[in-house]
């Protein structure tokens, strides 16, 4: 504890006697000052024991005392100290009423006692004091240490809500709730996710402190690692401001959790290299050979099915992007899951690096549900293997749920107005094995190139086979294909002479039948006859061929929204 008045009261070589502010002597001294200007308070920080003789001063003039007690206490002066015998025999009554009426605490310093010995008397108290929390910061910093290397995080956490009589929390990298201490703390650590994902967009080291209602604690947040992006952050929470001794403790949790970050993230470059090895295996057909390489690391993840994710991140118009999505259906993995508010957040704030952003949500969510993960850079892409129906897999389809709302907000602020950023497009691959992950591969990059063309964000490859062609002819150069086939023939029915292109239509529509398409089109099966071979003659084309029939179908659909 720092010296306070009372224990200078009760220091028995100083002799003090208290003579007004009796209640009020358990404030903290900061310092003890002497000063015998008129008006010393441009000089004060707050918290000093202020010391005078009253030298300068008519200490028998009741107003002028009470205007020099009123500014001390004004300054945050804790107490008045006046020397008896030196210029007056006793404190003048004028000054001990001010002190009353202003509750400043006023003591009476004997003659025999120095100035000099107070000062040094609050000096050695404060020393003594950052004594003590010095050293309990260091056997804090040595308890933490322990618990570090024999219980890893949690029981540091839980060595550290001891040290500050409070609870901590660890967030990953996701800002997704780790471990807490004491365990009843998860709930509490839980409402301040957005106050986590909102330090992560600060370079690291940042901190800040987040002030609940008034019946709730005070909980700091730090953010942890030495790179661009936090990896992870520290939630300590306490009834009030930590002491000097507390500090100490958090600081030394902040430098062994950083530690053990940065060990973490050596490792995982050394994983993410088996794992591209173990991946290129399984693409030149050699399961074996990556089982053997895969080892623990990744062993449990090729034993059962899983999929491949191939993602990308590419630049694209605003305006162009929210035309396309706004024709297509949403995303059907996880339908009608709503995102998380973790989820929604990493969507609004990627830090123009979505690929990063994914890797590091695939990551933790795996590492939350204790499953294996592959996650390979790849030039341009980012490649994962997850396990079917895992938490991976679900986090990333949440992601991408979260990314459309996003987009479709955005698309809505800024209306049709065009600019360049960098959105992210995934395919994945249906549920495969070990033997079929060249194919798997395939399905995903085939995923990935129809995500792209519809300007969504995530496609898996069963829905290719599930849903209709129609939606990939929507591209230039398949409708300048169609307008080119069908053009002759538009430039025929616009002089009058005839209506090929409905009749080819129904034509093609009734599979070639003659009466039926004729009944359709309301006109005699010859009359039909003689167009289709008007048809033949314009496009010099046969209509026996099956090939040529397809594509005037495709032309057909393709400019149908003409």
């Amino acid at each position: 504890m720092p010296p306070t008045l009372a224990s200078l009261v009760h220091h028995s070589a100083l002799k003090l006697t208290v003579r007004a502010g009796e209640d009020r002597l358990d404030v903290p001294v900061r310092w003890a000052h002497v000063s015998e200007l008129a008006d010393p308070v441009p000089y004060m920080e707050g918290g000093e024991l202020l010391l005078i003789t009253a030298l300068k001063l008519d200490a028998e003039d009741p107003e002028a005392m009470r205007r020099y007690v009123k500014r001390l206490a004004g300054a945050g002066v804790v107490g008045l100290g006046f020397a008896v015998g030196v210029n007056y025999e006793d404190i003048p009554a004028a000054l001990v009423e001010a002190a009353r009426q202003e509750g400043l605490p006023l003591l009476e310093v004997p003659r025999r006692t120095p100035f000099l010995a107070i000062s040094k008397a609050v000096s050695a108290a404060i020393a003594a004091d950052q004594y003590r929390a010095v050293t309990a910061g260091f056997a804090a910093q040595r308890e933490l240490t322990r618990q570090a290397l024999t219980d890893g995080p949690e029981g540091l956490l839980t060595a550290l809500a001891s040290q500050v009589d409070g609870w901590a929390a660890l967030y990953d990298a996701s800002g997704a709730v780790v471990a807490t201490a004491p365990e009843w703390a998860g709930r509490r650590a839980a409402r301040i996710t957005a106050d986590v994902e909102r330090l992560r967009e600060r370079p690291a080291p940042a901190s800040s402190v987040v002030a609940g209602p008034e019946d709730e604690d005070r909980v700091e947040l730090h953010s942890l690692g030495t790179g661009r992006r936090p990896r992870a952050a520290l939630a300590v929470g306490t009834a009030a401001a930590l002491g000097t001794a507390e500090r100490y403790a958090v600081h030394s949790a902040i430098a062994l959790l950083t530690l053990t970050t940065e060990r973490s993230r050596s490792l995982h470059a050394a994983e993410q290299r088996i794992g591209t090895a173990v991946l290129r295996m399984l693409l030149a057909g050699e399961p074996d050979h990556a089982r053997a390489v895969a080892g623990e690391l990744y062993g449990a993840l090729l034993d059962a099915p899983f999929r491949m994710i191939v993602a990308e991140s590419v630049a694209v118009s605003g305006s162009a992007s929210a035309a396309l999505a706004a024709v297509e259906n949403p995303p059907r993995v996880q339908a009608g899951a709503k995102p998380s508010a973790a989820a929604l957040a990493a969507a609004s704030g990627t830090g123009g690096d979505p690929l990063g952003a994914l890797a590091e949500i695939v990551e933790s969510a795996a590492a939350r549900a204790g499953e294996s993960v592959l996650v390979v850079p790849e030039g341009e892409r980012l490649v994962v293997l997850a396990a079917d129906g895992g938490a991976a897999v679900a986090a990333c389809a949440e992601y991408a749920t979260a990314l459309e709302a996003a987009r479709a907000g955005s698309a809505a602020a800024r209306g049709t107005a065009a600019g360049e950023e960098d959105e992210l497009v995934v395919g994945l691959s249906a549920p495969a094995g070990p033997i079929a992950a060249a194919a798997a591969y395939k399905q995903a990059e085939q995923a990935l190139s129809v995500a792209r063309r519809r300007g969504r964000v995530c496609v898996e490859h069963e829905q290719l086979a599930a849903g209709s062609v129609l939606p990939l002819l929507a591209d230039d150069a398949v409708r300048a294909f169609a307008d080119g086939l069908l053009r002759a023939l538009r430039e025929h029915d616009a002089t009058g002479r005839g209506d090929l292109v409905a009749s080819l239509r129904a034509w093609l529509s009734r599979h070639g039948q003659w009466d039926a398409a004729a009944a359709d089109l309301g006109v005699h099966r010859h009359t039909l006859r003689y167009r289709m071979r008007r048809v033949e003659e314009i496009l010099g084309r046969s209509l026996d061929d099956p090939d040529v029939r397809m594509e005037l179908w495709l032309a057909l659909k393709a400019t149908s929204a003409d």
